[in-house]
């Protein structure tokens, strides 16, 4: 028999096991769960905030708080009054933001109570994924913190744990919510202020009514101007620089109105002029990734 005929007859190989291959990368690892601008601030803006979940395992269902970040850089805390809390901003090697969150979720529903997560097991490409384990139907919304003080949920702390929480609190920037859009941040920085926005919408299509605004002169909010964009988890998140002195709710008008301008330069299908592509290439140029 010659080889052609041996390979002909040769059994097809076997699919390998999921579990036993890595992660696929995802660049939007929270698109479709509901609120995906809500996750992507979290994970990637907001310093202090926590929000509740609901999940199904098994046919069982159970509740549980998403934390932007845990004591000790925990991935998830199994606390003994039952609750269990998984941080968005804890370390993930695998490329899916969604299955390292749900492996740190699953892992710690199994801890005993009173026992952190101190390292979430690894994702794989059998791993399941947010996506498959909430329930889509329920509202997601980032409830923000001065500071940390939801991590001891009012127990007493002895004198150098208390130290420990009030230097968190001080490393964390003010952060406030704008009425005027969804998921619009005002923060500030060390002795600057600015209003970063996490936009739902494809990046290329985001990036094009952008640069249609910056070209006609329409980017700013309020007095602030459009310092640039940064992408993360897959989303454009354009940045403004305002007046230090300026009060947050003083720019809920502001970004109402630039949110409809933005809105309207979203649905416009012209090819761009030479001049908004021109403002099209500043803002790409200056972008970062975040993932």
């Amino acid at each position: 028999m010659g080889k052609a005929s041996r390979r002909k007859g040769k059994d097809p190989k076997a699919p390998r096991d999921p579990s036993t291959l890595p992660a696929p990368f995802v660049g939007r690892p929270f698109e479709g769960l509901p609120a995906e601008t809500e996750w992507v601030a979290m994970r990637e803006i907001v310093p202090a905030a926590t929000a509740t979940i609901r999940y199904t395992v098994d046919g069982s269902s159970a509740q549980a708080t998403v934390a932007t970040v845990l004591p000790m850089a925990w991935p998830a805390l199994h606390r003994d009054t039952g609750e269990v809390l998984i941080a968005l901003q804890a370390g993930g090697g695998s490329g899916d933001a969604s299955r390292d969150l749900a492996q740190a979720l699953l892992a710690a529903a199994d801890l005993a109570e009173g026992e952190p997560l101190t390292t979430a097991p690894r994702a794989t490409a059998g791993s399941p994924r947010l996506q498959d384990l909430l329930d889509a139907d329920q509202p997601f919304e980032a409830d923000l913190h001065e500071g940390f003080d939801f991590w001891v949920a009012g127990a007493d702390l002895d004198a150098e744990g208390q130290a420990s929480l009030e230097r968190a609190n001080e490393a964390a920037a003010p952060t406030r919510r704008l009425a005027g859009a969804t998921s619009a941040y005002w923060c500030r920085i060390g002795d600057r202020t600015y209003v970063r926005w996490v936009l739902p919408h494809d990046e290329d299509k985001a990036t094009d009514a952008l640069a249609r605004l910056h070209a006609a002169d329409h980017s700013r909010l309020g007095d602030g101007r459009l310092l640039g964009a940064f992408r993360a988890s897959g989303l454009l998140v354009p940045v403004w620089e305002v007046d230090a002195g300026t009060d947050p709710a003083a720019l809920d008008e502001p970004m109402t109105a630039l949110a409809a301008a933005f809105g309207e330069a979203l649905e416009s299908s012209a090819p761009l002029t030479p001049d908004e592509r021109r403002a099209r290439n500043g803002i790409v140029s200056r972008q970062v990734t975040l993932r």
